[in-house]
This record gives structure tokens, C-alpha cells and sequence, in this order.
């Protein structure tokens, strides 16, 4: 099957609206790249032939490009030309997992479990599972890719004796779906997002160069009759990676 290129993207841009042409190119070329129509690794072919295409100018066509270069999804590499990078992950704020998002958005998952191993609670984690400190819980640290390209660094707690975790089970599906599947019901979560920058070792397992923007996570879980189930403490590539808010008014 032959990869999809830009001569499979149809263009719709309106020349009477105030809207920037080269705003609704970048727009559109955006819209592609999110679902699927280009593919990371897809080139983009000659400004000349495109701006011929669509009926611009030159210096429209490069600008519009150059915006998409500008938010991290396209890239211009020396001898090759305009490629596309990735997608930015658009994240909900809800209870959900981050494979099972990534899976329902099409931006196929996948996963390397780091460590999974026994340890004595730390202060913070006892906080979170309401354990005693020092007491055994079960660490899991895994690596989130999608389309083989590193998205965030999983670190999670849970409480000893909850339920078996299994290396190959969570290199194939999330952390919740096995927790489901074990009988636990996820009920509600307390979260917290921050930002900072990348150590080195976290930068080098992220792709990105040292000191790097990385937005966290720290979130507990807890079942259906109030019991904490897991402790998360997540970080995310700044460069591909969003949460989105849905914001109620309240009269």
C-alpha cells in the first residue's frame, strides 16, 4: 500500500475571508498531519509545486509551512526536504490511561517497561496510597511511544498484593485496563500538573536535548469504595504532548 502523501490532501481555502491564506494552509496541513492523512516521515514535496497547486505565492506557501516547523510537526532536514514529524498528543483531563487515549486517537501506542519491582514506600508515595512508610508497594516505570517516537516517562506506584503485573501484559495495554481487568472498578482521581525542565537522563529517554520544557503529572487513583489504587508520577514531552480543559460556568 503506498504511503500517504500530500497529493492526497485536498485544500479548501477561501479567499474572501480575513483569515490569513497562509493561516488556513497551515491550518489544513495540521488537520492532516493530526489524523493520519500525513503520516510522520511523509515529505511534502517542492514550495513551487504546491504554491502552483493551490494558486499562492511562494512566500505564503513557506510561511505557512514554516509555522508548522515553528510548533515542532514539520521538519526541514538538508537534502531531503519539508518532513513531517509527528502529531502533537492532545490529551482530555479525565480518568482514563494514557495508552487507551493515545489508542482511541489513533496514535498507536506502544511501550518499554524500564523496571517493575518491589520497594519500600517512600514518604510521598505512603502519602498518596495511605500506606505506612516503608512499607512494600510495587514500582513500575515504563517509556510511551507513539509512531516509535518517545511521548512521556511513566513512574507508578501500587499498593503490595492489589493485583499481579505482568512485564508483557503492560507492554501490550495500560496500567487501568489491567486494573479493570483484575476487578477494579476506577472510581475518581486527585491530579496535579506542573512543568519544569529535563535532567538529562530524563532527556535522553525523552529525545530531547538537556534542560528541555517537561509538563508532570502526579495523580492518584482510587477504586469505587475510596481505597487508593495506584500513585502516578508522569512526565511528558512539552513538544508533543497537551492537556486539555473543558471549563464549566457556574452562575
Amino acid at each position: 500500500m503506498t504511503a500517504p502523501s500530500l497529493a492526497d490532501v485536498d485544500f479548501s481555502l477561501d479567499r474572501s475571508s480575513p483569515v490569513p491564506l497562509y493561516y488556513q494552509l497551515a491550518q489544513q496541513l495540521e488537520a492532516a498531519i493530526e489524523r493520519g492523512a500525513l503520516a510522520p516521515g511523509s515529505l511534502l514535496g517542492n514550495e513551487v509545486d504546491l504554491a502552483a497547486r493551490l494558486g499562492l505565492s511562494r512566500p505564503t506557501v513557506r510561511q505557512g509551512i514554516q509555522s508548522l516547523v515553528d510548533k515542532g510537526l514539520l521538519v526541514r532536514r538538508r537534502g531531503i526536504g519539508t518532513q513531517v514529524v509527528h502529531s502533537q498528543v492532545k490529551r482530555p483531563l479525565e480518568l482514563s490511561s494514557l495508552y487507551d487515549d493515545l489508542q482511541a486517537a489513533g496514535q498507536s501506542p506502544t511501550t518499554h517497561v524500564l523496571r517493575l519491582a518491589p520497594v519500600p514506600a517512600s514518604a510521598e508515595v505512603a502519602a498518596a496510597l495511605g500506606v505506612a512508610e516503608g512499607s512494600e508497594v510495587t514500582v513500575l516505570e515504563r517509556l510511551r511511544l507513539t509512531h516509535d517516537q518517545p511521548v512521556a516517562l511513566l513512574c507508578n506506584y501500587v499498593p503490595a498484593g492489589l493485583v499481579a503485573l505482568d512485564t508483557a501484559a503492560l507492554e501490550t495495554t495500560g496500567l487501568y485496563q489491567v486494573l479493570r481487568s483484575a476487578g477494579i472498578t476506577l472510581h475518581s482521581a486527585r491530579q496535579t500538573i506542573g512543568a519544569r525542565n529535563a535532567t538529562a537522563d530524563e532527556a535522553g529517554r525523552l529525545d530531547e536535548p538537556e534542560g528541555a520544557a517537561v509538563l508532570t503529572m502526579q495523580r492518584t487513583a482510587y477504586d469505587d469504595t475510596g481505597r487508593a489504587v495506584e500513585y502516578g508520577s508522569h512526565i511528558y514531552r512539552a513538544s508533543r504532548y497537551t492537556f486539555q480543559f473543558q471549563l464549566l460556568v457556574r452562575g
